[in-house]
C-alpha cells in the first residue's frame, strides 16, 4: 500500500505541474509516479517471462508501455496507480478473509499450569505438556490442551470449535478442547494428547493445507488464461497492424484502440474471482464448526445431491443406553438395577458401561466379588447374594430357567431392535434390560433441513442389524436403508448412488468408513469422535461432533459455488464490454482502466460476502426443531 500512495502523490504533483505549464516536470514525475506503482508487479512479471509464463499482468505493463510511446505519459500513469491500487485493495480484502482463518490458532493459551506432586501447581509451555499430564484452568482462562475433566464443573464456551456460543456444562468424565473458555469455576483436565496434535491444532493444519489447494473453476481459470493471454497479445499486435495497412485508420488512433483493447482484455477480475470467493467460504465454514480440506471439496459439497449416512456414531449417539427394565413380580427396579450395576462396574463392554451408567443416582453398591464369563457375560457376589448379567447363553449355561414372560418380553425388544441382557439373582432370573443406541438429538431436524435444501435421496449404510438399523431410519425419516454391510459393501453402495446421482456426500465417524468417505465425491467425517483414518479419508469434517452442522456446510457452499458463478460471469462481461467499445473506439483509455481495475474489487468484495453468512436460518432451525421433538 506504500507504494501506491507514494504513486499517488508523484502523480498529483505531476497533474499541478501539468497544468500550470510545467510539461517536462509534470512527464518526470509521471514517470516518477508509474515506477512506483509498477515495480513490484514488473520484478513478478519478469520472473514469470523468464520461465516462460505470459501472466495477465504482463498486458496491463504492456499497456503502459504503448501509451507512454504513444506520448500519452500522464494516461499510462493513471494506468498503472488505479492497476496497483486495485492490486493493494485486493490484497487488503484477501487479508481479511486469511485472518479469519488465522485467528482459529490464536485461540489456545501457549503456557499451562501442570500440577504434581499432588497439589502443587507449576507453569510450562504448552508443548511441553504430555499425554496423562494434569492441567488446573482457572475460570476465564482458556483451556490449553485436549483432555478429560478429573475433578471439577464449570461451562465451557466451545465456539471457537463449534461456532455455536452457548456454554456446554462439563464435570469429570467429559471430553474438553484446547482453545475453549473455561467460564464458571476451576476444573483439573487430563491431558489426552499433545499440543500439536490437539482438534484446535488439527483445525490450523486442515486448514492451512486447504488453502493450497485449487478448486476446479479456479484450474479452469488459469489454464484459460494461458491459452488467452498470448491470444490476445496476438489479436492487439494485428489491430495495430491491420487497420493501417487496409487504410480503415491512422497508426496513432489504431495504436489507441488497441492500448484500450490489452486494458479491457487484462483477466484480472477473471484470475481473482474463484480463489476469493474459496478462501473466503473456507474461513467462513471454518469459524462456523466445518473444516473443508480446500476449493475442490468446497465446489462438490455445493453440488451434492445426494447423502449417505453411517449410522452408528453418525446418526446416534454410538453408546447404548438402558431403555427399559422387565421385571419378574415382587422385585424392586432399583435394587436389581443397582446389583447388575456392581458387577458391571468391572466390564469394560459397552453394554456394562449402559448399565452403569443408568444406576448413576442410585446408592451405590459394591460387588465383593465380579468376573467376566468370555463371550456370556458377567457374574459376581454382592450383598452376600450371586448375581448374573449377560444373554440367554450365561443363564442356560448356569442351569437357571427364564420365565416366560421374559422371553416374550425378549422377543419383542428384539423385534424392535434392540439388543437384551438378562439379570439373575440367587439363580433365579428376575429381570430383563433392554438396552439401545439412541439417535443424536439433533438429527431429525438435520434431516429435515436437508430435504429442504433439496437433498434427495437421503441413505443408511450400516453395519448393524436390519431391525434397528431400519427403526432409526424410519424415525429419522431417511430415504432408504442398507444394513449388514461390510466396508467394502458400503463402497459398492456408494459407487451405486453416484450412477444414479452423480454428486454424492458420505458422512462417517469410524475406521470402516474410511473406504465409503474416499469413495464418495465428498466425504464428511464426524471431527470430535470420528477417527483419524476417517479424518484423513473425509474432505470435510464437522468439528465436535456437531452433525447440526452439516445443512449449513451445504449452504455455505452453496453459496460459494453461486458467488464464483457471479464473479466469473461479471468478470468476463466486463472483458467483453471492454474488448468491444474499445475496438470500436466508442471508449478510451482512462475509462477502460477505471473499469477494469473496478471489476476487480468488486468481485473480491462479492467473495467477501461469504465472511458474513449468518448460520442460523440452517443451524438455528435445526437446533430449535430438535429441542421441539
Amino acid at each position: 500500500m506504500t507504494s501506491v500512495v507514494v504513486s499517488g502523490l508523484l502523480l498529483l504533483v505531476g497533474f499541478i505541474a501539468g497544468q500550470i505549464g510545467f510539461g517536462v516536470v509534470a512527464e518526470v514525475f509521471y514517470a516518477l509516479a508509474m515506477l512506483a506503482a509498477a515495480a513490484d508487479v514488473a520484478v513478478g512479471t519478469l520472473r514469470k517471462l523468464i520461465t516462460g509464463v505470459l501472466d495477465v499482468d504482463l498486458l496491463m505493463l504492456l499497456a503502459a508501455i504503448g501509451a507512454t510511446l504513444m506520448g500519452r505519459v500522464g494516461e499510462a500513469a493513471v494506468l498503472l496507480f488505479l492497476f496497483a491500487l486495485g492490486h493493494a485493495l485486493e490484497h487488503l480484502a484477501m487479508r481479511r478473509a486469511t485472518r479469519a482463518i488465522e485467528a482459529l490458532g490464536e485461540f489456545a493459551p501457549a503456557v499451562a499450569r501442570r500440577i504434581r506432586d499432588g497439589d502443587v501447581e507449576e507453569e510450562v509451555g504448552v508443548a511441553d505438556l504430555s499425554p496423562g499430564d494434569i492441567v488446573r484452568v482457572r475460570s476465564t482462562e482458556r483451556i490449553p490442551i485436549d483432555g478429560v475433566v478429573c475433578r471439577g464443573e464449570s461451562g465451557i464456551d466451545q465456539s471457537p470449535i463449534t461456532g455455536e456460543s452457548v456454554p456446554v456444562a462439563v464435570r469429570s468424565g467429559v471430553d474438553v478442547f484446547a482453545g475453549t473458555l473455561n467460564i464458571d469455576a476451576v476444573i483439573d483436565i487430563k491431558a489426552t494428547s499433545g499440543a500439536g496434535e490437539t482438534l484446535m491444532a488439527r483445525m490450523v493444519r486442515m486448514v492451512e493445507e486447504a488453502r493450497q489447494r485449487k478448486a476446479p473453476t479456479e484450474r479452469t481459470a488459469e489454464r484459460f488464461t494461458r491459452v488467452y493471454v498470448p491470444m490476445v497479445l496476438v489479436a492487439v499486435a494485428l489491430l495495430i497492424v491491420l487497420p493501417p495497412s487496409f487504410q480503415w485508420l491512422g497508426w496513432s488512433e489504431s495504436t489507441a484502440r488497441a492500448m484500450t483493447v490489452l486494458v479491457g482484455a487484462s483477466p484480472c477480475a477473471l484470475a481473482i474471482s474463484t480463489p476469493a470467493a474459496v478462501l473466503a467460504g473456507i474461513a467462513r465454514t471454518a469459524r462456523g464448526g466445518v473444516l473443508v480440506k480446500g476449493g475442490g471439496a468446497l465446489e462438490e459439497l455445493g453440488a451434492v445431491r445426494a447423502i449417505a449416512f453411517d449410522k452408528t456414531g453418525t446418526l446416534t449417539e454410538g453408546r447404548p443406553t438402558l431403555r427399559n427394565i422387565v421385571l419378574v413380580a415382587d422385585h424392586s427396579r432399583e435394587r436389581t438395577l443397582g446389583f447388575a450395576a456392581a458387577v458391571e462396574r468391572e466390564s469394560t463392554h459397552p453394554l456394562a458401561r449402559a448399565v452403569v451408567a443408568a444406576a448413576d443416582g442410585l446408592d451405590r453398591i459394591e460387588a465383593t466379588s465380579s468376573e467376566v464369563v468370555p463371550g456370556f457375560g458377567m457374574k459376581g457376589l454382592v450383598d452376600g447374594r450371586s448375581v448374573l448379567v449377560g444373554g440367554r447363553g450365561l443363564l442356560e449355561r448356569e442351569s437357571i430357567e427364564i420365565p416366560d414372560s421374559l422371553l416374550h418380553a425378549a422377543d419383542a425388544a428384539s423385534e424392535a431392535g434392540r439388543t437384551v441382557a438378562y439379570v439373575a439373582i440367587d439363580q433365579a432370573a428376575v429381570a430383563l434390560f433392554e438396552l439401545a443406541d439412541s439417535a443424536r438429538p439433533e438429527a431429525a431436524a438435520v434431516v429435515r433441513r436437508l430435504r429442504s435444501l433439496g437433498i434427495r435421496p437421503m441413505v443408511m449404510l450400516s453395519g448393524d442389524r436390519r431391525q434397528p438399523a431400519e427403526r432409526i431410519a424410519s424415525r429419522l425419516g431417511l430415504d432408504e436403508v442398507r444394513a449388514e454391510l461390510l466396508p467394502e459393501d458400503k463402497i459398492t453402495a456408494i459407487a451405486d448412488l453416484r450412477r444414479d446421482q452423480t454428486h454424492v456426500a458420505m458422512v462417517g465417524d469410524g475406521v470402516n468408513d474410511a473406504p465409503a468417505l474416499a469413495e464418495a465425491t465428498v466425504g464428511v467425517a464426524m471431527g470430535g469422535c470420528g477417527t483419524d483414518v476417517a479424518l484423513e479419508a473425509a474432505d470435510v469434517a464437522l468439528m465436535a461432533d456437531d452433525l447440526s452442522r452439516l445443512p449449513f456446510a451445504v449452504e455455505a457452499a452453496r453459496k460459494t459455488r453461486a458467488i464464483i458463478l457471479q464473479n466469473v460471469f461479471a468478470s468476463m462481461s466486463v472483458v467483453v464490454f471492454l474488448i468491444v467499445l474499445g475496438s470500436l473506439g466508442i471508449t478510451n483509455l482512462a475509462t477502460a482502466v477505471v473499469l477494469h481495475e473496478g471489476s476487480t474489487v468488486l468481485v473480491v468484495l462479492n467473495a467477501l460476502r461469504l465472511l458474513r453468512l449468518r448460520d442460523g436460518s440452517v443451524l438455528g432451525m435445526a437446533q430449535k426443531e430438535g429441542e421441539s421433538e
